[in-house]
């Protein structure tokens, strides 16, 4: 499994009628991977993964390895609302042929670190696969801490990175610090990307990257290889685009703006609805500016 550079968390393709295009699923993990990404991550929040029945996940994955083959590693995202399913969930992964999986805590019930521990350690108890904790407080309610995320790390050798998503770059230097070269760090919004690679993260989990990939891998080797002036040129470009990533909305903008680069639809499943109004104004005008300044790559 490889942590290292810029892993899509892909959306779920939709025919109208709300079920998986498990067809269009695999064009699109070959665009990402063809346009430079590392990996693909599947079933996480971006992927509507709540929306999902288990049978669905298992069948989003297994659509996806098809289509990458050996290129690429498939993660799957493991999020339930009980703890014995996400451990059913790390299984039936394991057993379809994933290479990791992204752990969540579960949904709905939010509680202290006692309680998230155990739920954690029971899924990356559940396979051998490397595991990659997603921390995202603002989603989620439920704040991993450096501390907390190092006394995992000591007691389960297969968590092997960590999804940062708490928008606090400084929580990558002090997981670092904490745990050296133990874990790897990624970031997971997409607007702390360039913030994070300079704080010492080695990959992006990322949302925007659905819609412009080549952009994305791009940011990402500039940053990565210290080209400061062409990653705050090309930043400045992406930025509008990539906040998108960081709103209660998020899946609804990327699917809509996936849609308008031909590369998608626009389809997504109750309760979110159809961007409309303001928020579709705000979308049209954001892509509208960001075609018309496209840079050359």
């Amino acid at each position: 499994m490889n942590w290292i550079g810029v892993i899509p968390a892909i959306t779920t393709n939709l025919r109208a009628n709300g079920a998986v295009d498990h067809a269009a699923l695999a064009r699109h993990c070959r665009w990402m991977i063809n346009s430079g990404c590392t990996g693909i991550v599947c079933c996480g929040s971006l992927g509507e993964a709540a929306t999902l029945s288990f049978e669905e996940k298992i069948a989003v994955a297994a659509t996806c390895m098809k289509a990458v083959g050996r290129r690429a590693p498939v993660v799957l995202g493991i999020a339930s609302l009980s703890t014995g399913e996400a451990v059913a969930l790390a299984k039936a992964g394991a057993k379809a042929g994933c290479s990791g999986l992204m752990v969540l805590p579960p949904y709905v019930y939010s509680t202290d670190w006692r309680e998230m521990k155990v739920h954690v350690a029971a899924v990356l108890r559940a396979t051998n696969l490397p595991g990659l904790l997603y921390n995202n407080p603002p989603a989620y309610k439920t704040d991993f801490t450096p501390e907390q995320i190092a006394e995992l790390a000591a007691e389960h050798p297969n968590l092997a990175a960590v999804k940062e998503s708490s928008g606090d770059t400084r929580r990558v230097t002090a997981i670092k610090a904490l745990t050296g070269q133990r874990l790897q760090v990624l970031v997971g919004m997409d607007d702390a990307i360039v913030e994070g690679i300079y704080s010492g993260a080695f990959g992006w989990i990322a949302g925007l990257v659905n819609a412009f990939p080549v952009e994305s891998v791009a940011l990402f080797d500039f940053a990565s290889r210290g080209d400061k002036a062409r990653a705050a040129a090309l930043y400045e470009w992406f930025l509008p685009l990539l906040r998108l990533d960081t709103v209660p909305k998020f899946v609804q903008y990327i699917k809509w703006v996936q849609a308008e680069v031909g590369r998608g639809t626009p389809v997504i499943r109750p309760p979110r609805l159809p961007l409309a109004g303001a928020d579709l104004a705000q979308a049209k005008a954001v892509l509208a500016k960001a075609l018309r300044d496209r840079p050359k790559l």
